[in-house]
C-alpha cells in the first residue's frame, strides 16, 4: 500500500528524499525506484506479493511552490502511473498525485485520476507549501474523496514547513527517522479535531509507519480532550481512529507495535505494506507471517482490508 516509483524528468520528481542517508543507499533507491521488471517484480515475486500500490516518491507535488508546475507534474505522473498498471494490470494499482496548490484543479485532477485513469485513490506529502488538509480550501477535495468513495493515504515527506527548533543541532533527527512522523500525525490530528471526518463521515484517511505513533496516544488524546473547554467533536477522538483513519504497517516490523496496533484500533483497520525500495522486502513479509497474532487477522492486514478499502472485492466492486 505504501510502494514508491520515481520519475526523474519531473520539477517534482527528485529520485531520492534528501534525508541524511548514506550514499550506497541513496543510489540503490534511486535505481530501484524508476524500475517496474529488473528489479521490483521479480523481488515481489521472490517473497509473494501479489500487487504492490504504486504512489510518486516524496516529496512529490508537493514539493513544488508553483501551481501550474504542480498541475502539469500531477498529470504526467498520473498518466504515466496508469501506463505502468496497464501493462501489468495484476500486478500494479496505483495512487494518484493531487496538485493541491490549485484545489479546484486537485479536485479534476482527482476525478480525472479514478474515473478516467483507474487509479485507486491519492496519496498526499503531508502539507502543500504550509496548507494543511483541514483549511477550508481543501472542502471540495473532501467532497470529491466522499463522492469517489476513494482514500487518502497521508504520508510524509514535504519540506519543512517551518523551523522546528528541537531538530537544531541534531539531523539524523531529521525525516524518516523521526520528523516525518511526528510532522503527519499533528497533519492527521489537525484533521480530526478541525472537522474533517464530521463534515466527511464517509472520508477514510491512511496513515503508513503504524499509524505514525498515533494508535498508541488514543487514550491520551481522549483523556486531556476531556478536559479541554472548547470540545466542539461529535465523538471521542479515538473513535475516528478504525473509522475514519487507517493504518499500514510500512516500515515498521515489530511484532509488539503491531499487536498494540491490533488491540488499539482493530484488525480491520491495518493493512501490509513494504515501503519499497526503503526498507526489506524480505524482513517485511517475514514480521507479517510471523507476527503474534490470529491467521484470521494476517490475511484480513495481508490482503483482505486493502481489497475492501481500494473496492477491489466482490462486495465492493
Amino acid at each position: 500500500m505504501e510502494e514508491a516509483f520515481a520519475l526523474p524528468e519531473l520539477q517534482a520528481g527528485c529520485p531520492v528524499p534528501k534525508t541524511e542517508t548514506a550514499a550506497r543507499w541513496v543510489e540503490d533507491w534511486g535505481k530501484r525506484l524508476c524500475d517496474y521488471t529488473t528489479y521490483r517484480l521479480p523481488e515481489m515475486d521472490e517473497h509473494g506479493i501479489a500487487v504492490q500500490v504504486l504512489s510518486l516518491t516524496a516529496p512529490g507535488i508537493q514539493g513544488l511552490a508553483d501551481a501550474g508546475q504542480a498541475v502539469t507534474d500531477a498529470r504526467i505522473a498520473n498518466d504515466r502511473l496508469a501506463e505502468v498498471i496497464a501493462t501489468h494490470p495484476n500486478r500494479f494499482l496505483g495512487l494518484a498525485a493531487l496538485p493541491l496548490q490549485d484545489p479546484e484543479a486537485a479536485v479534476a485532477e482527482l476525478h480525472r485520476a479514478v474515473g478516467t485513469l483507474g487509479l485507486s485513490g491519492a496519496l498526499v506529502n503531508d502539507h502543500t507549501n504550509g496548507a494543511y488538509l483541514d483549511d477550508p480550501r481543501y472542502e471540495p477535495v473532501w467532497s470529491a474523496l466522499a463522492e469517489l468513495k476513494v482514500p487518502l493515504y497521508l504520508h510524509p515527506g514535504a519540506p519543512p514547513a517551518e523551523p522546528w527548533r528541537v531538530l537544531d543541532g541534531r539531523p539524523e533527527l531529521r525525516g524518516p527517522l523521526w520528523s516525518w512522523a511526528a510532522e503527519t500525525s499533528g497533519h492527521a490530528l489537525r484533521l480530526v479535531f478541525g472537522g474533517v471526518f464530521d463534515r466527511h463521515p464517509g472520508a477514510t484517511v491512511i496513515l503508513g509507519h503504524l499509524g505514525e505513533f498515533l494508535p498508541f496516544q488514543l487514550a491520551r488524546l481522549d483523556s486531556r480532550y476531556a478536559r479541554q473547554e472548547h470540545q466542539p467533536l461529535k465523538r471521542k477522538p479515538s473513535e475516528y481512529f478504525g473509522e475514519n483513519i487507517l493504518v499500514t504497517t510500512s516500515g515498521v516490523c515489530s511484532p509488539a507495535a503491531l499487536a498494540g496496533a491490533v488491540l488499539a484500533i482493530g484488525a480491520d483497520a491495518i493493512m501490509f505494506a513494504v515501503d519499497y525500495p526503503f526498507e526489506d522486502t524480505a524482513e517485511a513479509v517475514r514480521f507479517l507471517e510471523q507476527a503474534p497474532i490470529s491467521d484470521r487477522d494476517r490475511a484480513k492486514i495481508g490482503h483482505g482490508n486493502a481489497e475492501r478499502v481500494l473496492r477491489l472485492s466482490k462486495e465492493n466492486p
